[in-house]
């Protein structure tokens, strides 16, 4: 009865959590229903008195608002990534990893599967990276989200406004959707800040439109300042090709530490994350180069372009200019990997 009650709680507390995470994306959607209704209706149909003004107005606007959605939905509807089958661990694994007591055998059970994958960044002791919870070997980048309850391939966070977890399956969307939101706070704030001056000055009529003329620019201002600083970390993080999570640890790989272990080169980098094809940079369709399970290291391409070794790293220190050091036999695998993406 009590283990019955128990189990009720938890699925009423879950349920009440999943309904919560929704409030951050209804205020967004709320705070641009206001604003599409304050600047078509109270500015361009009611402030505004030359045609041709409105018409221009509400061309570039609803240009810029559809791509604004657009980007929205896809980061929040693109579900994350998770590893494929070969990754987790065969039920007579699981057995043989549950049953053994002494963790340096398990830790040498992890090493012999992990020989079979196309994995080569570790945990900070030096051990393969396992999940626990979802039983399976960690590909490179890959981590779990405890809000998710899942491993996430290249995931860089979690993030509250999308109600999603932002990693290789809708990175790229997540990145436009900043951009295209940075984009439609500016010209929001361009077009209604000479409104917003006459109406200060008294040169139009006090009417109810002033209050959201005037709301508008200082929302569109304060989403604007936030937004542009967001954007700025991300497009700092893509010229580099790390995660938010990279960032703040760096990734371990067979031979140690290396936080520009994935530093291809600033046009590489930014292919990375939305493809060698540049028509569909700007439009929110999936372009990312592989499948999300490995991806090409700087030690790998400095093998295929001797010049690279000799190339200034993007951070400060000199140290971070070492390459990284593995077997022929692991170099080559690696090749094989990277060409069958």
């Amino acid at each position: 009865m009590r283990r019955g009650w128990k189990m009720a709680l938890s699925g009423g507390l879950r349920c009440c959590r999943r309904v919560l995470s929704w409030v951050p994306v209804l205020v967004i959607v709320l705070v641009v229903l206001w604003s599409y209704y304050a600047y078509v209706f109270e500015l361009c149909l009611v402030t505004v008195l030359s045609p041709a003004e409105k018409v221009i107005y509400l061309i570039f606007y609803h240009a810029i608002f559809v791509f604004f959605t657009w980007t929205y939905w896809k980061s929040i509807f693109t579900l994350p990534q998770q590893p494929n089958q070969k990754f987790h661990l065969s039920y007579t694994d699981k057995e043989r990893y549950e049953n053994e007591e002494r963790p340096e055998v398990q830790k040498q059970m992890l090493v012999d599967m992990a020989k079979k994958l196309p994995v080569y960044t570790r945990t900070g002791s030096g051990a393969v990276r396992f999940c626990d919870r979802c039983n399976l070997i960690k590909p490179d980048r890959c981590h779990h989200c405890s809000v998710c309850a899942m491993c996430v391939l290249k995931m860089d966070h979690h993030c509250p406004w999308v109600n999603n977890c932002i990693g290789f399956s809708n990175y790229k969307f997540f990145l436009q959707f900043l951009a295209y939101s940075v984009l439609y706070c500016l010209y929001i704030a361009t077009t209604v800040f000479s409104y917003f001056i006459k109406y200060w000055r008294g040169e139009l009529p006090s009417v109810r439109s002033k209050f959201h003329v005037l709301f508008l620019l200082f929302v569109a201002c304060m989403f604007f300042v936030s937004l542009v600083i967001l954007f700025g970390y991300h497009c700092w993080l893509v010229s580099r090709n790390k995660t938010t999570l990279e960032a703040f640890c760096t990734p371990v790989f067979t031979s140690g530490p290396e936080k520009n272990g994935f530093n291809l080169g600033f046009i590489k980098n930014i292919q990375q994350v939305f493809g060698d094809k540049k028509k569909f940079w700007l439009i929110p369709i999936g372009s990312s180069p592989g499948d999300g399970h490995s991806f090409p290291m700087r030690s790998m391409n400095e093998s295929q372009n001797p010049l690279l070794a000799n190339e200034e790293p993007w951070e400060d220190n000199e140290d971070d200019n070492q390459g990284l050091t593995i077997s022929a036999s692991h170099e080559a695998y690696r090749v094989q990997c990277w060409k069958s993406l």
